[in-house]
């Protein structure tokens, strides 16, 4: 053992190339080779009529992507997405601030724990239950109607696109649920982030004359910028892969995460499946690109 020991101390490349081998494995078959091979499966024909899979070549499955019901689809998902992401920071990122730079060391575990509590959660049952949350004669309504706010509420649910008959059943809802499950994934990276802010920068900015406001602006946003941009990450992807949580609240329509446990689970279309995946794969590697043209990894 001494001399095996001597061998692998004075060979370091060898030693780190065993250590790294079998979770490079697990990375490079079970992840990536698994994930190769259903978008290899987006290039095949799918036979309606013997209901299986031709290995045919073709650029169909992408072309059909465009047809209006998908295109919807895509879109729909996307923009959910962009809206969760952008409530997420905006609600996270004060309480992000308030925890890094103006919380006491009891109000701080305080927060944590109130951040990271949710997320020991079951995802299933926070989703289950906030339907119980948003149905007719659940503590919304009850809240809503007790300040006397009912005609508020039905005027918003009357707004197009984001209302409904209820909250249950209107995007309105679908948002609220999303924005709250994935809320702590943005809070958590902002707050490291702005931790990482010397205070004395913003001190220095406010005694040389800077508003709070321009403050914020030109110090503490660009250098908390990365943890913004780690937790949109979670926040964007999530929401676009999610496929639980629409079919549980909001209207009739189905995400990109439903749509593809449909068409491969329920029909059996893997090609169309799969070319639905390459979706939401494509969309956030042009948001990795942007993130990296503004320099938003260079202080990760």
């Amino acid at each position: 053992m001494r001399t095996l020991s001597n061998f692998f101390y004075h060979q370091r490349a060898l030693t780190l190339l065993l250590i790294l081998i079998p979770p490079l494995l697990w990375f490079g078959v079970v992840y990536v080779g698994s994930l190769l091979a259903l978008l290899s499966q987006s290039v095949f024909v799918f036979d309606d009529m013997s209901m299986s899979v031709l290995r045919e070549f073709t650029f169909d499955n992408f072309v059909n992507l465009l047809a209006p019901a998908n295109l919807d689809i895509v879109l729909r998902t996307t923009g959910m997405a962009i809206a969760v992401t952008l409530a997420s920071v905006a609600i996270g990122f004060p309480m992000a601030y308030y925890m890094a730079h103006h919380a006491s060391r009891a109000e701080k575990g305080f927060f944590y724990v109130g951040v990271m509590l949710p997320m020991w959660a079951s995802y299933i049952v926070k989703a289950y239950a906030w339907t119980v949350l948003l149905a007719q004669g659940g503590v919304i309504y009850w809240v809503v109607n007790g300040l006397g706010m009912q005609n508020v509420l039905q005027a918003v649910l009357s707004i197009p696109v984001i209302g409904g008959d209820t909250l249950a059943t209107s995007n309105l809802g679908r948002f609220l649920v999303f924005t709250y499950i994935w809320l702590p994934f943005m809070i958590l990276p902002i707050q490291a982030a702005i931790e990482r802010v010397p205070a004395n920068l913003l001190l220095a900015s406010s005694d040389l004359g800077a508003s709070p406001f321009k403050t914020f602006r030109t110090v503490l946003w660009p250098l908390a910028f990365p943890g913004v941009v780690a937790g949109s990450i979670f926040t964007f992807s999530l929401t676009l892969g999610d496929y639980i949580i629409p079919q549980l609240v909001g209207p009739p329509g189905l995400y990109i995460g439903s749509m593809v446990y449909t068409m491969q689970g329920t029909i059996g279309n893997i090609p169309m499946a799969a070319a639905f995946t390459v979706v939401p794969i494509v969309l956030i590697t042009i948001y990795l690109a942007m993130a990296r043209r503004l320099g938003a990894f260079n202080a990760l």
